[in-house]
């Protein structure tokens, strides 16, 4: 494994458990009732920009292959 596949892999991990992290957060919120809709839309949509950049770095990992 080169290094930059290593580097990227690190990233991936941290990207994943951001990912996790706004889930749990906006879970809370939610459960608890204390979240305004604005909130709540700006970590939605802060976890999906997230969700692009994983998928973006799965795909330079494992590119798709056309057999």
């Amino acid at each position: 494994m080169s290094e930059d596949e290593e580097i990227l892999r690190e990233q991936l991990v941290r990207l994943r458990q951001e990912h996790r992290d706004l889930d749990d957060a906006i879970g809370a919120l939610v459960e608890t009732g204390r979240a305004d809709h604005l909130q709540l839309q700006r970590l939605k949509k802060q976890k999906l920009r997230l969700k692009d950049s994983i998928s973006k770095l799965e795909d330079r990992l494992l590119p798709d292959i056309i057999a």
